[in-house]
């Protein structure tokens, strides 16, 4: 479990040289110079396009979009670019559904990239996916147990890229997910603002899936759904796990379901360190969440130096999802058989209105190897730990407003005794 610690120094150098900013003697292209109007009414995309296109063509440089508002459909970064909001400026999307298709009717999302290599997007600027108009149909369907009616676009979407870095900006009101890299490698997000109602729909805030070497640092998501959710659906080619070597540091998590691994576990997560993080009023804090028919291997996480404060569930990590089961038989291990193993929590205080938390493994498949260390917790009700090995508390209490601070079933534990109260 060093391992992780002694990756910090170089993962956070190399990720942070990865994507180097935009050096100031690289050539701008400037949106109005292509005909953008900027006044929030004249649709721009074409010349945010031209310019993107033309930067491309050029070997890259800045294309700069200056204060003002520049409504547009779907638009496609290229290579070696940088999209440079400054301040005052706010990239709109309209909220028209058939923009969102493509020749084949296949979803796009608002910002686009595929297959690109240095890749940035900066500055004090605004993207905004004019959410509002999709989330009423969701909210509806979702209260009648029916499937969503649409499809909704992500705001930020970028696939099968190396070298990125999303610097500075605020993104808000995606119909869903607001910053998706996907199988990305070498990728830095920084002070970054993400912001959606809290009862948006499915409007995670970022969404690394099958991403490599990532660095997420001094972030602030206010958003309807996971704030940070680390997903791995299948396996990569050249991987041990298709999500490994991520760090989360220094982030503001606010209204959301916290900080989670999942539910899409299937090519396995490994070697994630989130330090140095506060949690105010999510319904999850630390959460890990599979099923046995999309799980996988999720190993060497360590948490460690969080603060939460009225986090309804500050630990819970389940082999189950949506609902956890009152009782269940083993089944037979499986390709998609979730396994948790080597995980530690560290220097964590957390004080919230309903459950300490849950570590819930398979009969079959028992969660291992975790170690409560300097752990507070401070809840209505206690921590269930069922199919469990290896759990150990050092120095770590569980204090209850009613009932016992503990409830193990089907579970190895040490320190229980000596350290609840």
């Amino acid at each position: 479990m060093k391992s992780i610690f002694q990756l910090l120094p170089a993962l956070a150098l190399s990720a942070a040289l990865g994507a180097a900013p935009a050096n100031p003697q690289d050539r701008v292209f400037d949106v109005r110079q292509y005909g953008a109007a900027g006044d929030g009414k004249t649709l721009d995309t074409a010349a945010i396009q031209q310019a993107l296109d033309e930067c491309g063509r050029a070997g890259g440089g800045v294309v700069r979009l200056s204060a003002g508002t520049y409504l547009s459909k779907p638009i496609f970064l290229r290579a070696n670019t940088t999209l440079e909001l400054d301040q005052g400026a706010l990239l709109q999307a309209r909220d028209e559904p058939a923009d969102f298709l493509d020749a084949n009717r296949a979803a796009l999302a608002f910002v686009n990239a595929r297959g690109l290599t240095n890749i940035t997007i900066s500055g004090r600027g605004i993207i905004d996916g004019a959410g509002a108009r999709w989330w009423p149909p969701v909210r509806e369907a979702k209260l009648a147990g029916l499937p969503d009616p649409v499809r909704r676009p992500r705001l930020v979407v970028l696939t099968d890229c190396r070298n990125v870095r999303v610097q500075e900006v605020t993104l808000r009101n995606s119909p869903m997910f607001h910053l998706v890299p996907a199988n990305c490698e070498d990728v830095v997000i920084t002070n970054v603002t993400i912001l959606a109602p809290a009862d948006s729909p499915n409007t995670d805030a970022m969404d690394p899936s099958a991403c490599a070497r990532v660095l997420i640092t001094g972030c602030r998501m206010d958003v309807g759904d996971d704030n940070i959710a680390i997903k791995s659906g299948r396996a990569v080619p050249g991987r041990a796990a298709a999500c490994e070597d991520i760090i989360v540091t220094n982030c503001a998590f606010r209204r959301g379901h916290g900080m989670s691994i999942g539910s899409e576990t299937g090519g396995g997560v490994s070697n994630l360190l989130v330090t140095h993080c506060t949690f105010d009023g999510t319904t999850s804090g630390l959460r890990i969440k599979t099923s046995r028919e999309r799980g996988g291997l999720i190993e060497n996480i360590i948490y460690r130096d969080i603060a939460m404060t009225n986090v309804e569930i500050p630990v819970n990590f389940a082999c189950y999802y949506p609902k956890i089961p009152a009782t269940d038989p083993a089944q037979p291990v499986t390709a998609t058989t979730p396994a948790f193993r080597n995980i530690q929590i560290i220097n964590l205080t957390a004080a919230g209105p309903k459950s300490a938390g849950f570590l819930v493994g398979l009969p079959e498949m028992c969660i291992s190897n975790v170690l409560f260390e300097n752990v507070r917790l401070s809840a209505a009700t206690g921590l269930t730990i069922r199919n469990a090995r290896g759990i150990r508390f050092n120095n770590s209490k569980v204090t209850v407003t009613k009932g016992e601070p503990f409830a193990a079933e089907n579970a190895e534990v040490e320190g229980l005794r000596n350290e609840s109260p």
